[in-house]
């Protein structure tokens, strides 16, 4: 059983939804990331996806566009995301974490040597945003032999022979996009969200279903939740570690995370 698997088999004995945030490498600060994944981690987070900083991120919106830029300009690379991972091991080593970025990294490195890379780091899966699940066979197989899961988008405009292909082949978990945009949008319709995520989704998928795009507080997070195994917020916690120095970015993580985390846990007991 993979790390992944065991954190969602723990939540599901507990009837406990999955707490997935996201935030950049090396935004606010290189030496800010690791201390920001422990915080996270205190707070309530299960899995942590982290974002893989790239050149054109066409599906982010400018939150995260502006994060991305900031970590390139200081240098932070593949090889400093898995620096980040591996140290974040040190002191962590069941809590998931999840690469989440674009594919022309990968493809200079090559499937096969990416994935041994991340995987010796610590990585328990990956999502690329601009792999279609088509072209996703090769990758699939050079993630698989090493252990590393291959995280799949599913959307609002996916249609229905894609959904079940995504379903049928979905690792780790399936990543549901609320909405058809770009990260940060403030458009965020829970209703219509949480009943695709009941009809099409978790109904189907062989893994657990979470939900992320326009989860920016606990309110949201909580309506999102009911509908899915789990919530992913990002932008909203991009733009608050983005606030005032990086000093004091792990105590912005964790004042912000912690709400989100109660929520979760009130809904549930109702």
């Amino acid at each position: 059983m993979t790390r992944i698997d065991d954190c969602f088999a723990k939540l599901r004995s507990v009837n406990r939804k999955a707490l997935i945030p996201f935030i950049t490498a090396g935004d606010p600060s290189l030496e800010a990331t690791v201390p920001v994944m422990h915080a996270l981690v205190d707070a309530g987070a299960d899995v942590l996806e982290l974002g893989v900083p790239f050149s054109d991120p066409m599906a982010d919106g400018p939150t995260i566009q502006r994060s991305s830029e900031r970590a390139l300009a200081r240098g932070a690379g593949l090889a400093y995301v898995f620096d980040c991972v591996r140290a974040f091991r040190e002191r962590d080593r069941d809590t998931p974490v999840v690469l989440m970025g674009y594919l022309n990294p990968v493809e200079i490195r090559g499937a096969e040597r990416f994935a041994r890379e991340a995987v010796g780091a610590g990585v328990d899966g990956v999502l690329l945003v601009d792999l279609p699940p088509e072209e996703a066979a090769e990758f699939r197989t050079a993630f698989t032999a090493q252990g590393l899961a291959l995280i799949l988008l599913a959307s609002p405009t996916s249609s229905a022979a894609r959904l079940a292909q995504l379903c049928r082949d979905a690792q780790g978990y399936l990543y549901y996009v609320s909405f058809a945009g770009v990260t940060g949008a403030d458009r965020l319709d829970t209703a219509a969200a949480g009943e695709r995520l009941r009809r099409a989704l978790r109904r189907d998928s062989a893994v657990p279903v979470v939900a992320g795009f326009g989860i920016k507080d606990a309110t949201s997070a909580a309506a999102m939740a009911a509908d899915a195994d789990g919530v992913v917020v990002g932008s909203a916690l991009v733009a608050v570690l983005a606030e005032g120095g990086p000093d004091a970015a792990a105590a912005r993580a964790r004042a912000f995370l912690a709400p989100l985390r109660a929520a979760l846990d009130a809904a549930a007991a109702a």
